[in-house]
């Protein structure tokens, strides 16, 4: 049975990260998936790390890492992604925002012979709760303009909520990104680099305890570089990825 890895970087969560641990647990459980939890600990100044060992110590399947300076949200799921044994690494939020049954349903796709799972938020049906007005138009917004840009279909590029294969992550090297900018780079280098996707319909919910770190009045050069960045890979050198991977695993 495949080994699922769960990555889910931390910083302060200690209200809401045993929830979160415990949540996946019991849905992988119920499931009967193989799975392994590493959270990420990014300089918490909480309990966030006491809470995490007490729950391995009841579970060793859930671990917590310490990141390294420097800290930042993309240099802890980096870090992770350097720590996972999973045939499969799903990246996950720390607050219970993405849904378990989600994580479920990724696998369920992936085991069909998919590179990369991509979850939207905004698909019809989808449970979509207290997402912030301003923040809304804004997501809309940008991954309108990366979807016009890249030629997709999919609009949801932004949420970090993903999965992709052991083989994906190590073809979609080096990754740049420090901060938030990450959850464009991985899936829009996997894309260009010819990785195949199924789009899975995701819901959400707003946190119900803490604060976030994300700030977005310091995140839009760092995702415009990012983003740049790989359109150009894209324009110049995409064709030669694809053919790359089409020869690796004969499919686009």
């Amino acid at each position: 049975m495949n080994l699922v890895s769960i990555v889910i970087p931390a910083r302060n969560e200690e209200l809401n990260i045993e929830d979160t641990v415990l949540g996946i647990q019991q849905e992988f459980d119920k499931e009967m998936l193989n799975f392994e939890i590493i959270v990420v600990n990014d300089n918490s100044k909480d309990k966030t790390v006491d809470v995490l060992k007490r729950v391995h110590e009841k579970d060793a399947r859930i671990c917590v890492v310490n990141n390294q300076p420097p800290f930042g949200f993309g240099n802890a799921i980096k870090r992770g992604l350097e720590e996972f044994k999973g045939d499969y690494v799903i990246i996950a939020m720390a607050d219970s925002s993405d849904d378990p049954k989600d994580m479920v349903s990724y696998i369920q796709e992936a085991r069909k012979g998919y590179d990369c799972c991509f979850g939207d938020r905004w698909h019809k049906g989808v449970t979509v709760e207290n997402y912030p007005a301003f923040k809304k138009a804004l997501n809309r917004m940008v991954n309108g303009g990366i979807g016009f840009l890249f030629g997709l279909k999919y609009h949801d590029i932004t949420n970090a909520f993903k999965c992709y294969s052991r083989e994906t992550i190590q073809g979609i090297k080096p990754i740049l990104s420090h901060h938030f900018n990450i959850t464009v780079e991985l899936p829009l280098k996997a894309i260009v680099r010819g990785y195949s996707y199924s789009i899975v319909p995701t819901s959400w919910r707003e946190r119900r305890r803490g604060k976030t770190s994300l700030k977005l009045q310091e995140m839009g050069s760092r995702y415009s570089f990012i983003i740049l960045y790989v359109w150009l890979e894209k324009m110049l050198c995409g064709e030669d990825y694809r053919k790359k991977n089409k020869d690796s695993t004969g499919k686009t």
